[in-house]
């Protein structure tokens, strides 16, 4: 990377935004950087190999769903060939196929993600998301209907299939990540999903390039604040979780007593799930994310409910979680 004034802030900033999140000078193992090989993950690349030489390793995956994607892996391995940075490429054992691709090849690409960091000894994975990702997620959400975690958006620091996952660029834009890149003459590829119709974000990717005063920045910091409320939140459900819930084998009694609906939202989660899992439930099924509103309204007003197999009643003020019973038939 060149080292002009611009360049040397650069560094300087993703080195103390890195910090914020983990120190890597506390660990002798390098972090795991995430590279797809387009223009936000190169940047990516090219800021921690400056800011952190000797102290980095790179995974490309390789999904199989496209021809190309093999010639993308090859790329960044000749490059970080070039930097003196350890590169591995990954893909997946088994083709996915089947509904929702995009989901399956997520949730692919971070198990050999999680699974390369293990084999490293890499304590994090770093992933480029940056502002503009962030907007464009606040806005999809928020299309949707989606409550307070949903609008918290992309976290800084998260865990994925058993790894801490950080996203030191979430205060960097789009367009910065791309001078950079092209500054460092360091190769990069679009991926043309990215400008697929078909696509959400890429519907709403459009309506932020076309329409300046909805303020990227802004929905980004709008996000990051719903998340430190909703990171409090968390903290007290837990709380709350430890003084007023009382769980015996498969059945959870929790006094709700004055508790805003908000908080008794989220205990009565935890409380499905937790019926959920001790009773080994296939199904229905259960999400975190499951609309429970139904269910929330039966036990203010005081009736009973079911979902996802659980049933929830009210006596006295304290909320009882147990298996449903069996249908009768016949």
């Amino acid at each position: 990377m060149a080292t002009d004034a611009t360049a040397v802030d650069q560094i300087a900033r993703f080195a103390a935004d890195l910090t914020l999140l983990h120190d890597p000078s506390c660990h002798a193992t390098p972090l795991l950087l995430a590279v797809s090989g387009g223009p936000d993950s190169m940047a990516m690349l090219t800021l921690a190999a400056a800011a952190f030489p000797g102290k980095i390793a790179v995974a490309t995956v390789d999904h199989g769903l496209r021809p190309e994607a093999a010639d993308e892996v090859r790329m960044v391995a000749e490059h970080c060939a070039g930097l003196g940075v350890p590169h591995h490429g990954l893909r997946p054992a088994t083709p996915i196929a089947g509904a929702s691709i995009q989901s399956q090849a997520r949730d692919v690409r971070y198990a050999l993600l999680a699974a390369q960091a293990r084999a490293l000894g890499a304590p994090v994975i770093l992933t480029a998301h940056h502002a503009d990702d962030q907007a464009e997620t606040f806005l999809m959400r928020a299309a949707r209907g989606a409550g307070l975690s949903g609008l918290s958006g992309v976290r800084a620091r998260t865990v994925i299939a058993g790894m801490t996952i950080l996203r030191p660029l979430l205060d960097w834009r789009r367009a910065e990540l791309r001078q950079i890149v092209r500054r460092a003459e360091a190769p990069f590829v679009d991926d043309p999903a990215n400008h697929d119709p078909r696509h959400d974000r890429t519907r709403f990717r459009q309506l932020l390039d076309g329409h300046e005063w909805l303020g990227v920045a802004q929905l980004a910091r709008a996000a990051q604040q719903l998340a430190e409320a909703d990171s409090d939140l968390r903290a007290t459900v837990d709380w709350l979780w430890e003084e007023r819930a009382k769980i015996d084998d498969d059945n959870v009694r929790i006094d709700a007593a004055n508790l805003p609906r908000e908080l008794g939202r989220r205990l009565a989660r935890r409380a499905i799930g937790t019926v959920h899992a001790a009773a080994a439930i296939d199904a229905p099924g259960w999400t975190e994310g499951a609309n429970i509103e139904k269910l929330l309204e039966s036990l203010y007003e005081g009736r009973r409910a079911t979902q996802a197999g659980v049933i929830a009643s009210v006596r006295s003020g304290v909320w009882r979680f147990r298996p449903a019973p069996p249908r009768r038939t016949g």
